[in-house]
């Protein structure tokens, strides 16, 4: 896939792969649903006349929960037993750019948000992404003026497949401006527990005139493996709940004529403070930027004054060769990382013009005046294969 020379990646390394990742499974549930043909090839392992011919067609994006970590921590369960096979998420691996991908049907080099924090031009600011907030603080994007959804030019998912759609996630974030941007003319069905995710779901499935596509979001899982580290007991166990729901909705929907399909936006990868790397320590390599870093801890966007690339890269060679495999944002574009085709006209300066790619469990922090920081014990983002591949689960009801 890459062209990339492998001394410049992260030691070992998985790139998306869009002929057979998230972007290409919406592809299949896309034209599936009698929706126009992207320009990402369908899924090999769910054809669109697999999924025209159910009745129902019920997609469940478990955040955070990759395939090592279904393979690893789901034995015996309904969900591992499901599972088809894997498939990459997009680059990068982080809940921002592919839910993106999973409300769009976009690969980031098309619907160009590629990270929790990015900087937009075009606002003179940057942003937390899915709050919609400066990364200062302050209010979201809808409170100070900004239509959402004009402004990201998105067409949702729910607007590509002319049926009548359902999209149930967390009550917490149901009506933020991300979600209300990408809702498109789907019926908006907020939830408060597990319990109530698949009862939601379920009374879609069952309505005599309901939705013929139901979008599905759980995020607790990805919040505990934060919390606690993604192979942890409280996240097994957490696993072992959700599954027992799991198979409560596939009894209560069986004969329903229901295609149910299950996967993640990514995984997870564990790390530690001594694999914590402050930018701060390193004030030649800060001031080479013109802003604060960018994306993610585990992949960051370099925003680079005038004239430094050169000092940059030197001095992140010398003295962080260890923990961070540095490409030039360019390459990475030119190599299909972020997609194919066109890409987004915004993307390159939100890109910035180098990108710091962790090595084995490593992150990088470079926090903003009065920012606290979370400590988290898991992580997300790199190209690590338990951050990159997720799972394909699918079931007839």
């Amino acid at each position: 896939m890459t062209s990339l020379l492998p001394h410049r990646l992260p030691v070992p390394f998985i790139a998306p792969d869009y002929s057979n990742s998230i972007v290409n499974l919406m592809a299949s549930l896309i034209e599936g649903l009698g929706g126009e043909p992207l320009d990402y090839p369908p899924l090999a392992m769910l054809s669109p006349s697999d999924v025209a011919s159910y009745r129902r067609v019920v997609l469940m994006v478990v955040d955070g929960l990759g395939d090592h970590q279904l393979e690893t921590l789901g034995v015996g369960s309904r969900l591992l037993e499901a599972r088809r096979g894997r498939m990459t998420s997009v680059f990068p691996s982080t809940t921002a750019t592919a839910v993106t991908s999973f409300l769009t049907g976009l690969a980031p080099q098309q619907h160009g948000l590629t990270g929790w924090h990015m900087y937009f031009r075009e606002l003179g600011a940057v942003l937390a992404v899915l709050p919609g907030r400066p990364r200062y603080g302050g209010v979201p994007l809808s409170k100070a003026g900004i239509q959402v959804a004009a402004w990201l030019g998105h067409t949702p998912v729910f607007d590509r497949i002319p049926h009548q759609s359902l999209m149930v996630t967390p009550e917490e974030i149901a009506r933020s401006d991300f979600n209300l941007a990408h809702l498109g003319q789907a019926q908006l069905t907020p939830f408060k527990s597990l319990q109530g995710f698949f009862e939601a779901m379920a009374v879609g499935v069952e309505a005599p005139d309901g939705p013929r596509f139901i979008y599905g979001y759980w995020s607790k899982w990805d919040h505990l493996a934060h919390l606690h580290g993604s192979m942890e007991q409280k996240v097994t166990e957490h696993l072992t709940q959700w599954d027992l729901g799991f198979q409560g909705f596939l009894e209560r929907i069986s004969g329903s004529d229901t295609l149910v399909v299950v996967t993640a936006d990514h995984g997870f990868i564990d790390t530690a403070p001594d694999r914590t790397i402050h930018l701060g320590d390193y004030p030649d390599i800060e001031s080479c930027l013109v802003l604060p870093l960018t994306g993610e801890p585990r992949l960051a966007y370099a925003h680079l004054r005038s004239g430094m690339a050169g000092r940059f890269e030197s001095l992140i060679e010398q003295q962080l060769g260890h923990a961070v495999a540095l490409v030039r944002s360019e390459e990475l574009l030119e190599a299909g990382w972020f997609g194919d085709g066109l890409p987004h006209p915004r993307l390159r300066d939100r890109i910035g013009d180098v990108v710091l790619m962790m090595r084995d469990n490593y992150i990088i922090r470079d926090g903003v005046y009065g920012e606290l920081e979370h400590l988290l014990k898991g992580v997300h983002g790199g190209t690590t294969p338990q951050e990159m591949w997720v799972p394909l689960a699918i079931v007839e009801a």
